[in-house]
């Protein structure tokens, strides 16, 4: 599909856009001139909502936000499940200049409050299922609050035409809160350019989303992977996107392929393993399906060759962030390294520092820089961690990595879950996935534990595929699987059994919950 009007890329991958533009035009409004009026944008159990009912109800949202006296540069806290009313709520704040921040719908009272206070929140809306944790929270930092249905309400009443708010590209356009896998959530300003360059680099031209497309995402709207899969890829090309606002579950999940028959389906680790364990007991149709997509966490070549030989699909595994707004390194159809996080998109630069700040040698460890122009541009209120992740343009993942011979960058933790064992770095997610390929393991973390001797030595907690606690037979396997596959001072001296791992919204394994 042709780029929108007005908007083109470099050869080197850098976007062009208006001195003055709004993001919404291209995303919502330029549809029905282009004759997908009656197509389906959104399709969910409960409704359909058409391309020309998609552009109508986001005017009406952007007047009704102004009619109940938002201002241009304001922020909308919307706490709203996957369903249509976030993509009225999110466009029609952006069109009438409103800046949308929609947080995690898993969080507590307390971070609501502290989200409320920090944005300074001009309204808050929210779906009624959250009620019992927005509405202590407003008592605890009062602001002006809406359910989404009285919030609808306002919208019929509303004129269906819209004038954009024009802005610079490089202007502020939404928000994102970290998953806050460790201290407080930090809110991303992210500029209208941003869904524009991780929609067309990755979504239309690494994944190859078209037109035709139905994509799904188990991933939520509210963070930064699920925004990109679940509404601005499908908005972007003109296809239709699938929502449930239930939590994914294996059944859901496969419920929802076998009765939309999405093209795309997107998930994280977590889900993988689990519709792995299902599939084992009951076949599912999953033929509608052309390529899969994981991120959250780094996706084991043992998950992966396991679903292709059961579902004929692969798993094309990447990495994001919320700063970078979507995967910014990943895996491609027709290039694709089980066990690895794949190459740098085009228009990404990627590069591994030693802690001189000095690049590394091919093959070796380091930290992961990255430099794009979906990058946020600053942290809201965290000056001093702004300008300690942000530096010259470049952006510090927190992760560690290693780039092979072949070009393809291998994930080795979080920088800050590196563990020193013997005076060598150990990365817990290569004993991690030596571990799941054990028949009996579903999932597990490798966090860092003292001996005797103080010593910091490999510690696995391991989730088992069928509920309950592991033997000492078990943990010797485990142990020995570990020696016979790693080298030799990387098998985990000690392995716990949980029903479970904590862990973020995105996915990620909060492996410091583990170390407490």
């Amino acid at each position: 599909m042709a780029l929108p009007s007005g908007i083109s890329f470099s050869s080197d991958h850098k976007v062009v856009l208006p001195a003055r533009f709004n993001v919404a035009v291209p995303f919502i409004d330029r549809h029905v001139g282009e004759g997908r009026g009656a197509k389906a944008a959104i399709r969910m159990a409960q409704e359909t909502v058409t391309y020309a009912q998609l552009a109508e109800r986001v005017n009406r949202t952007g007047n009704a936000l102004l009619g109940l006296g938002l201002k241009s540069g304001d922020r909308l806290l919307m706490v709203v499940k996957d369903c249509p009313a976030f993509f009225y709520l999110f466009w029609g704040a952006i069109k009438a200049g409103i800046v949308p921040v929609p947080p995690n719908t898993l969080l507590r009272a307390p971070d609501y409050a502290y989200m409320i206070e920090d944005s300074d929140a001009a309204l808050v809306v929210y779906s009624t299922e959250f009620a019992g944790e927005i509405e202590p929270a407003l008592k605890q930092m009062p602001a002006r609050a809406l359910t989404v249905d009285a919030f609808l309400a306002e919208m019929a009443k509303a004129s269906d035409e819209l004038e954009p708010r024009l802005a610079a590209p490089t202007q502020d356009c939404f928000w994102l809160y970290s998953s806050g896998s460790t201290g407080r959530p930090k809110g991303a300003v992210h500029a209208q350019r941003d869904m524009v360059v991780t929609s067309e680099l990755y979504g239309a031209r690494v994944l190859g989303v078209m037109e035709d497309d139905v994509s799904y995402s188990a991933a939520k709207l509210f963070f930064a992977y699920g925004l990109g899969n679940g509404m601005t890829f499908p908005l972007w090309t003109g296809s239709t996107a699938v929502l449930d606002d239930r939590r994914p579950t294996p059944d859901t999940t496969f419920d929802n392929i076998e009765r939309f028959r999405p093209t795309l389906y997107y998930g994280v680790p977590t889900l993988y393993a689990a519709q792995l364990a299902a599939l084992e007991t009951r076949p599912r149709d999953l033929s509608s399906v052309r390529a899969c997509v994981s991120a959250g966490e780094a996706l084991p070549a043992d998950m992966f060759r396991r679903w292709k030989e059961r579902t004929g699909t692969v798993i094309l595994d990447g990495i994001g962030s919320t700063e970078a707004l979507h995967i910014f390194i990943g895996n491609r159809l027709d290039d694709y390294r089980p066990g690895t996080s794949g190459k740098p998109v085009p228009g990404y630069e990627a590069r591994i520092l030693d802690e001189n700040a000095k690049p590394v040698a091919r093959g070796e460890s380091g930290a992961l820089w990255l430099k794009a122009e979906s990058a946020a541009k600053y942290y809201w209120n965290k000056p001093e961690k702004t300008a300690e992740t942000m530096v010259d343009g470049w952006l510090n993942t927190g992760d560690t990595y290693r780039e092979d011979e072949d070009g393809y960058y291998i994930y080795e933790g979080r920088s800050d879950d590196m563990l020193k064992v013997g005076g060598i770095w150990c990365s817990p997610v290569e004993i991690e996935n030596c571990l799941i390929g054990h028949p009996a393991v579903l999932e597990a973390a490798v966090v860092g534990h003292a001996d005797e001797a103080e010593l910091i030595k490999p510690k696995a907690i391991v989730v088992l595929k069928q509920a309950g606690s592991g033997d000492a037979a078990l943990t010797e396997a485990l142990m020995a699987l570990c020696k016979k596959t790693l080298a030799p001072y990387k098998y985990p001296r000690w392995v716990e059994y949980l029903p479970e791992l904590p862990k973020t919204a995105t996915g990620k394994i909060q492996r410091f919950k583990l170390r407490a």
